[in-house]
């Protein structure tokens, strides 16, 4: 009996080493084969070249060189008092009563509109609320309203930088909830 179960193991075992699957252990061993990637070789280092900073002119050098500015001084002239800039405000327009409070101490509290005309509520820091619309002034940096929604007061301030000129910013007021 021992015999007749080693024939069997032996015939089972010769069946499983067949030639049935040869063809895609073939595929696998040789699809790799040619596939090798190419990596670009690393660029060339060029040597660093330090720049001599040397501010005093000099016409003899190949090329003549100008005098250069001094990197730590600023490029825009000074301040000038009393000097108007590009796109400066109308000092002599009269102020608006929330133009006496910063703009990030005012609060939209409310919409409305009438005849078809929309409305913002400001409160101010003083507790008093104030209707205001499209061209009202606001805030301390001559801020004009563009426009008003439902939702924000869309403002455009004035603001003076070191040199004396003005340039635009937007900022907006949005409704508290």
């Amino acid at each position: 009996m021992r015999i007749i179960h080693f024939f069997l193991a032996a015939l089972l075992l010769t069946g499983c080493s067949s030639e049935e699957f040869q063809d895609l252990q073939d595929f696998v061993k040789n699809s790799g084969a040619g596939m090798r990637g190419k990596i670009d070789p690393p660029p060339e280092v060029k040597p660093y070249k330090p720049f001599i900073y040397n501010n005093e002119a000099n016409p003899e050098a190949n090329p003549p060189q100008a005098k250069l500015p001094d990197p730590f001084k600023p490029r825009k002239p000074e301040f000038q008092p009393g000097r108007s800039g590009m796109n400066q405000p109308d000092m002599e327009r009269p102020k608006e009563a929330l133009e006496e409070f910063p703009l990030e101490n005012l609060k939209m509290v409310g919409y409305l509109s009438q005849h078809k005309i929309a409305h913002a509520v400001i409160r101010a820091p003083d507790g008093k609320l104030h209707r205001v619309k499209a061209g009202n002034y606001i805030g301390l940096n001559f801020g004009l309203i563009s426009e008003v929604t439902d939702t924000e007061v869309i403002v455009k301030e004035r603001v003076q930088d070191s040199a004396g000129d003005w340039s635009d910013r937007v900022s907006s007021l949005q409704l508290l909830e």
